[in-house]
């Protein structure tokens, strides 16, 4: 890479935080960090609490799209760990494997919809908003390319300051098109109390909702005592509470009726 190929690139990418519309700023922003460290794809979504995520860019085709977006949309994002972390507001650059819990990768979830991406791995710069929104630029490497070395994720995370500049300037707010259903309750905190009412039809206590919500994620007994402030006896009580209420006898029943309760949002 010559220093005037980054220049020229840069000054693309500045002129191209003045569009209103279309794809220019995100393939901008892709020839750019390109430059710098190869990926397959990039992603941006916007994030509004439990909502359902407005696309802003992506580089997928229409079948790989399919998974990455539409399936996404429809459920799948209430138990992504990048979900979680912009709703939490943090900001930066994050690996996945720094954000997911401990049992993520052995959860039906991982299992059921993750694996489909045939990820090796997912980086993002998430970027709070005004207000509670949030927005995550997501870099991701297929398996056969290889998850992104030490040397690429240090380059990345001294970038993450420019990236998250040039994002607020192209995304200053999320689009206000949202339909009315998908809008988050204002009443409603913005944490990880707040997917909780996700389970409202579901004849259990709050403290089993939010049990629900931790298993879901992919969190470990002792992960959710930790998250709950309670002994991992407590947990296991808990879990076989939920499971006699439900009627079902492990994770992959309690994923099945998730699946289950998403259809019935949708319809």
């Amino acid at each position: 890479m010559s220093r005037s190929d980054e220049y020229s690139q840069l000054a693309t990418l500045v002129a191209a935080t003045r569009e209103t519309s279309g794809d220019l700023f995100g393939n901008a922003l892709v020839d750019w960090l390109r430059l710098h460290v190869s990926f397959d794809h990039c992603v941006v979504f916007g994030y509004r609490g439990a909502a359902r995520p407005p696309l802003l860019f992506e580089t997928f085709s229409p079948a790989e799209s399919h998974v990455f977006v539409a399936l996404y949309q429809e459920g799948p994002y209430l138990l992504d760990p990048f979900h979680h972390a912009a709703v939490e507001r943090k900001e930066g650059f994050w690996r996945m494997r720094e954000l997911a819990p401990d049992r993520f990768y052995a959860s039906e979830y991982f299992r059921s919809y993750y694996s489909q991406t045939r990820l090796a791995e997912e980086v993002g710069f998430f970027v709070p908003l005004p207000g509670k929104d949030a927005l995550v630029l997501s870099l991701m490497r297929l398996r056969a390319s290889g998850p992104f070395g030490t040397a690429d994720a240090r380059l990345l995370r001294d970038m993450a300051p420019a990236v998250i500049s040039f994002a607020r300037l192209r995304w200053p707010a999320l689009p206000a098109d949202e339909p009315a259903e998908a809008q988050q309750d204002e009443t409603t905190p913005v944490n990880e109390f707040d997917r909780a009412h996700i389970w409202q039809s579901l004849s259990l206590t709050p403290r089993e909702k939010h049990v629900v919500d931790l298993v879901l994620q992919g969190h470990s007994t002792e992960s959710i005592a930790r998250a709950m402030r309670i002994v991992p006896g407590t947990v296991k009580v808990h879990r076989r509470n939920i499971y006699r209420k439900l009627k079902i006898k492990s994770q992959a029943g309690l994923f099945a009726r998730f699946v289950e309760i998403i259809d019935a949002r949708i319809r």
